[in-house]
C-alpha cells in the first residue's frame, strides 16, 4: 500500500510543467487587459486633448456640468463661454467635455 502511494507521488512530481507555464495565463490576462481597456482609454484621452488644443472662438461646446455654450475667448488654460445673451462664464479648458459640430455638417460615416 505504501509503495503504491509513493509511486503515485513520484509520477505526479515528474510530470509537472515548468514554472513559466504557470505564469503564462497571468501574462495573457495582462496583455488582454492592455489591449481591451488601457489602449482605447489612452487613445480617447489623446483625442480629447487634441480637441481642446484645437478649440477656437465660435465653437459650440459642452461643459462637464452639462451646459452648452459658444466660445468667446480662449487662452492657454481657460475658455470664456457664452451660455446665453450676455451670460459669460470662464471655464477651465479641461472641464470642456466635447466640441459640438455645426448643425449643417454631416457625419463622416454617412
Amino acid at each position: 500500500m505504501a509503495s503504491s502511494t509513493l509511486s503515485i507521488l513520484a509520477s505526479a512530481s515528474a510530470g509537472s510543467p515548468p514554472a513559466w507555464v504557470q505564469f503564462a495565463p497571468l501574462l495573457a490576462m495582462g496583455v488582454i487587459f492592455f489591449f481591451l481597456i488601457l489602449r482605447p482609454q489612452m487613445k480617447q484621452q489623446k483625442d480629447h486633448k487634441a480637441k481642446l488644443e484645437a478649440l477656437k472662438k465660435g465653437d459650440e461646446v459642452l461643459t462637464g456640468g452639462g451646459l452648452i455654450g459658444r466660445v468667446i475667448k480662449v487662452d492657454e488654460n481657460y475658455a470664456e463661454v457664452e451660455l446665453a445673451q450676455g451670460v459669460r462664464v470662464k471655464a477651465l479648458k479641461s472641464t470642456i467635455s466635447d466640441v459640438i459640430p455645426p448643425a449643417g455638417s454631416k457625419p463622416a460615416n454617412d
